[in-house]
């Protein structure tokens, strides 16, 4: 392994030192706290977990949970697979419009979520949608339910499975995956033996952060979900519902639930990132 050699510290270092660990503090360390501080803090009383303990005995927010968590994990599962499908896809072969189809794989983080869900509306809408029309008259209805809920949750967090597995499969090469085919495995064997445990690490990376990013969507699904008391509303909307409607207490309360859970994915992410770098 090459030397890593630092580079020598001057007031330069120091100061950008200084303005990182300001910028992250003041944009995401601060309010992160203060979401937390509010959750359990209540002016005039003190300290309480009532508004957190609510949250588990109220059954409409535990449907939301539930909504959201079967979204995230189904969003995430789609992800994986199509996700590792497509890192071969561009890696492994090249075909006319390889550049083009890259580029439409981070549509998802330059386009706001809201205009996604406007076009999953207009494609899967029941009353003037392209295809909505017609899966509605064969008892499918995307949008206004889980499986629009879903498609919008995968759509958003598309391209952080391929964004990770891509860049390790063009590391690994390609020699190992040609002698096993050279002594006669199969393309599948080819893939479980020889490609999948080379990128096993990317894959949990991606996962990791795909089901992170899905829990915490609101746009798109805001738009697609209809926010059915019950039904179709998500933890995200039920934040904003219960804030718009003075329950501050209880909207920190959920805000810090999924806070917490992304959290908890990025010290994963970061436990197996170090695990990852000792196994290399």
């Amino acid at each position: 392994m090459a030397e890593t050699r630092r580079a020598p510290r001057t007031p330069l270092t120091y100061v950008l030192r200084l303005i990182v660990i300001a910028y992250l503090g003041l944009l995401v360390a601060w309010p992160v706290t203060l979401v937390a501080w509010n959750a359990f803090h209540v002016p005039d009383v003190g300290f309480t977990t009532e508004a957190f303990a609510s949250i588990f005995s109220d059954p409409q927010m535990m449907a939301a949970i539930r909504l959201t968590c079967v979204a995230a994990v189904v969003a995430t599962l789609i992800n994986l697979v199509f996700g590792v499908s497509i890192s071969l896809l561009l890696v492994r072969t090249e075909f006319p419009g390889k550049r083009v189809l890259s580029a439409l794989i981070d549509l998802p983080l330059s386009v706001s979520p809201i205009v996604v869900g406007l076009a999953l509306v207009l494609v899967y809408g029941g009353r003037d949608g392209w295809f909505g029309p017609t899966l509605e008259s064969a008892g499918i209805q995307v949008i206004f339910s889980t499986p629009g809920i879903i498609m919008a949750t995968a759509f958003v967090s598309l391209p952080l499975v391929i964004r990770e597995v891509i860049p390790v499969l063009e590391e690994i090469g390609t020699e190992q995956e040609q002698a096993a085919a050279s002594l006669g495995a199969s393309s599948w064997q080819t893939f479980w033996r020889i490609t999948l445990p080379g990128i096993k690490w990317a894959v949990v990376y991606g996962v990791v952060l795909t089901l992170a990013r899905s829990l915490g969507e609101f746009g798109a699904v805001k738009v697609v979900s209809g926010n059915v008391l019950g039904q179709t509303r998500t933890a995200t909307l039920a934040v904003e519902e219960k804030y718009l409607n003075f329950d501050q207490q209880g909207a920190y309360a959920v805000a810090f639930l999924l806070a917490s859970v992304s959290v908890v994915c990025i010290l994963i992410v970061f436990a197996l990132r170090a695990r990852g770098a000792r196994v290399r």
